[in-house]
């Protein structure tokens, strides 16, 4: 049976349509997930992601731990800022990828993905042994509420007492959510985000999500906030350029076969998980490029369907959608390097029919004003 979020009821309220994601019973669309996704770009968009798994280090050896278990230098994140960082196994393959706030001194939080929640978690378990940390899974005494869109500080701020003009990106802070009776819940606030706009996530204990979740709505109202699902998140993310872990990423390829081999910090101080063998990696895995595929027409490029260059086989989908925002097909594919050039044509097998398509630069969105 699928685990259902502490706002599962509000969600019913609102009539959402559920699907099951991960083990768990989320909402992929409310109306619409054109109409959720074109208020997440021009006004906000309000996000249930208590999917997400929340495990807490701490003790005097937390950043030490992080740094042996994770590619990324851990111990060099300040007190207050988050790092994107990677999970990966012996051989360098792509557990999971990672966002981890740093709280205190001693204290970090690692946020993972839903579908490997447990693969995080046990890894992280194990990998804790002979340091001085404890490992703690909150995941079941947390939610998770995003707020993206433009409209995103008008609302949060608001409502909270966090001064949102010096929250920088991927940083965090302690607030408190006020409540029309005075009433106040305590959060952790970040600026980080999965969907190329501005936005915010409040960490909020699990008993008090649906009071939060109330104030928020009924904070953004006169802003055009809607509720958004999943739905709608996948095609912002992908607009944005963001990979997806079962997409982009996999347990089959490294760091380097991703794009994504500057997280990998092997001049930290110490051994980590992999790094014998991601230091191989570095030098022989095959050097691919994730880039973007424009389209023609109205049919999309979807997951795993082939990309051709005169018609032989070059690569493989990873994702793809038509872009509400854009109006045209994208998707995102690896490639060799040969053929990452903007204004690349080639073609992609949409269920039998060859559609044209051509390379263009990630992401293909980006909101105006971020740097």
């Amino acid at each position: 049976m699928a685990t259902e979020s502490p706002l599962h009821e509000v969600h019913r309220k609102l009539g959402a349509l559920f699907t099951d994601f991960a083990g768990w019973n989320m909402p992929v669309r409310y109306s619409s997930e054109l109409a959720e996704h074109k208020a997440v770009r021009e006004a906000a968009g309000i996000f249930d992601l208590s999917h997400m798994a929340e495990i807490e280090v701490t003790g005097k050896q937390a950043a030490d731990v992080l740094d042996y278990a994770l590619v990324g230098n851990l111990s060099a994140v300040k007190v207050g800022r988050a790092r994107y960082s990677m999970l990966c196994d012996a051989t360098g393959g792509i557990l999971d990828d990672l966002v981890v706030y740093r709280l205190e001194d001693e204290k970090f939080l690692v946020v993972a993905n839903a579908g490997n929640a447990a693969v995080v978690a046990d890894a992280l378990a194990e990998r804790v042994a002979g340091f001085d940390a404890v490992v703690t899974n909150r995941s079941a005494e947390v939610a998770l509420i995003a707020v993206q869109g433009p409209r995103a500080t008008d609302i949060v701020g608001a409502v909270t007492d966090a001064d949102l003009p010096e929250l920088k990106y991927y940083a965090s802070v302690q607030a408190n959510v006020k409540g029309p009776l005075s009433e106040k819940h305590s959060v952790l606030l970040a600026r980080t985000g999965y969907t190329g706009e501005d936005g915010f996530e409040l960490y909020v204990p699990a008993a008090e999500a649906p009071a939060v979740w109330q104030i928020l709505t009924e904070a953004g109202e006169p802003h055009g906030l809607l509720p958004a699902g999943l739905a709608c998140r996948d095609t912002l993310r992908l607009e944005a350029g963001m990979p997806l872990y079962g997409n982009e990423l996999s347990v089959e390829l490294s760091p380097f076969q991703a794009g994504l081999g500057r997280v990998v910090k092997f001049e930290k101080a110490g051994d980590f998980v992999g790094k014998a063998e991601l230091a191989k990696r570095a030098e022989t895995d095959e050097a691919r490029v994730l880039v973007g595929l424009k389209g023609a027409g109205r049919r999309a490029p979807r997951h795993g369907y082939q990309v051709l260059n005169d018609g032989a086989e070059v690569g493989e989908v990873t994702s793809g959608a038509l872009s509400p925002t854009l109006g045209y097909p994208i998707a995102m594919a690896y490639l060799t390097p040969e053929l990452n050039e903007p204004g690349t044509k080639l073609s992609v097998d949409i269920r039998g029919k060859i559609e044209p398509v051509e390379v263009v630069a990630l992401p293909f969105y980006k909101r105006e004003g971020i740097k």
